[in-house]
């Protein structure tokens, strides 16, 4: 898929976004960062960089060399092709996220912990939602308490519900080793899966300026596969980067640029990607917030810094800090990924369905947050202007007080002119009290609850299920899949 056009927001100067560049490198060259992780901080010393413990110092020109040797583009693939996903010339594509704990139930309404269930069914929710592109596994599962199970678990109800591409937090190196083999069972060999990889995986530099243990050998592990990978960081503005929107967009591009150039040099050319998660943190109580405006300037203008460096990003938007899916989930929602899809980056995740401080996912916020990103699709679209949507000719031919609705130029373009919503009520207000007076969430709701019903994905076939389940018997299910 080619994506939706973006770019028309830019927050920054040319001349902004170099000096955000030249102040990146140099913070990599005078404090350096701290790699923890054997295998990236001996490839990074072995390329040239200065180590000191922990500590790896990385000159400019090392720098140029590692970031020029990165892909400029990575392809997230579906696995029927449908949904093939482009990361590149600020074509954006949109995802779910957040690898939440808690879940709104769409039958009760109740808070409660999400389980394998709420993978499956959010996987098979997202499949069927036409503005989503990817499947980011967005809940966790609570009965799994094994951290050497969990990613089997995750990623086996995430490919059992969905054809579109699975992207995955990860949480213990044999859980990661059992994601990659399951899906190389999947895909016919390990060779088939590099060549059109359906999973990619998430690991994190933790702000500020450290590359953990273990995710970044789980990162090494990745490059080695020539699986994608995507290294995001998480500043909070305030507590782990300067409180300016400035600095914390400079302590974003510092930290994922580390995390790029530690896979460069382990394995050159491996499809590593950008990630830009942070947000501010509530100054009266330090606090993590997920809705305010400037958490979508600032991934904003990382996009337009990465696209400078010509490197895809994987960003954020779409989250609330609203408890419930009332009218401030959908205002923070709509205002963070509008500006953040215009701003042309490249995959956003989160987009759909996350709320209260990152920590819930509810099924309706999924649906309203779909139609959110259709609606702003469309107006990235914009209006063409030729001959055939001008109708100079037709109007001239109709003249004052012709009318239009029954032209063949109407009826040629009037399923595709206007975005046409699910959710949204277009009635007269008598007809909207005949069905009954119900409110966006209540419709929202019901269409997830009808589509985790009755929708049927193109995953993995049942044969294919109760093989990988012998293989990996630590693999829950649940009552009913439906």
């Amino acid at each position: 898929m080619s994506g939706l056009p973006g770019g028309q927001y830019r927050p920054f100067s040319e001349q902004d976004v170099e000096t955000i560049i030249e102040g990146a490198l140099r913070i990599l060259w005078e404090a350096g960062v701290q790699v923890n992780a054997a295998t990236g901080r001996r490839a990074l010393a072995e390329a040239g960089a200065e180590v000191d413990g922990a500590t790896v110092r990385i000159p400019q020109h090392l720098a140029r060399e590692l970031l020029s040797a990165a892909p400029s583009e990575v392809t997230l693939y579906s696995r029927d092709g449908s949904r093939d996903c482009r990361l590149a010339d600020q074509q954006v594509h949109l995802g779910t996220g957040g690898t939440a704990l808690y879940v709104i139930d769409p039958q009760t309404g109740e808070h409660r912990h999400s389980t394998n269930r709420d993978v499956a069914w959010c996987a098979r929710l997202c499949d069927a939602l036409e503005n989503l592109d990817i499947f980011t596994i967005n809940v966790f599962p609570n009965e799994i308490t094994d951290p050497d199970e969990i990613d089997a678990n995750r990623f086996f109800w995430a490919l059992r519900n969905t054809s579109k591409h699975v992207m995955g937090g990860i949480y213990s190196p044999a859980g990661l080793r059992e994601a990659i083999a399951m899906a190389q069972e999947v895909a016919g060999g390990a060779e088939r899966l590099r060549q059109r990889p359906f999973i990619s995986f998430i690991t994190l530099v933790i702000s500020p300026l450290k590359i953990d243990d273990t995710y970044g050998e789980m990162a090494c592990l990745c490059a080695r596969e020539q699986l994608p990978v995507v290294v995001p960081t998480e500043p909070l503005c305030g507590t782990t980067s300067p409180v300016t929107l400035a600095g914390n967009v400079l302590m974003h591009v510092t930290e994922t640029m580390a995390g790029v150039m530690m896979l460069q040099a382990v394995v050159p050319g491996a499809p590593v990607i950008c990630g830009s998660v942070g947000s501010t943190a509530d100054m009266r109580t330090l606090q993590h917030l997920s809705g305010p405006i400037e958490r979508a300037m600032v991934n904003a203008g990382v996009a337009q810094v990465t696209q400078a460096l010509g490197l895809p990003l994987y960003s954020t938007a779409g989250t609330s800090d609203a408890k419930v899916v009332d009218a401030q989930a959908a205002y923070e929602a709509a205002l963070s990924n509008m500006l953040v899809m215009m701003s042309g980056a490249h995959y956003i995740h989160d987009a759909a369905g996350l709320m209260d401080f990152d920590l819930t996912v509810a099924y309706e916020k999924m649906v309203i947050d779909d139609e959110i990103i259709g609606m702003t699709g469309r107006a990235m679209k914009g209006i063409c202007v030729n001959d055939e949507t001008l109708a100079v000719d037709l109007i001239c031919e109709r003249g004052p007080g012709g009318d239009y609705i029954a032209e063949e130029h109407t009826i040629r373009h009037m399923r595709t002119e206007f975005f046409e919503p699910q959710v949204a009520d277009r009635n007269l207000r008598e007809n909207w009290e005949a069905q009954g007076c119900s409110d966006a969430t209540q419709r929202a709701r019901q269409i997830a609850i009808d589509t985790i019903r009755d929708h049927t994905p193109n995953g993995i076939s049942d044969e294919m299920a109760q093989r990988l389940r012998k293989q990996y018997p630590h693999i829950r299910g649940f009552d009913r899949e439906r």
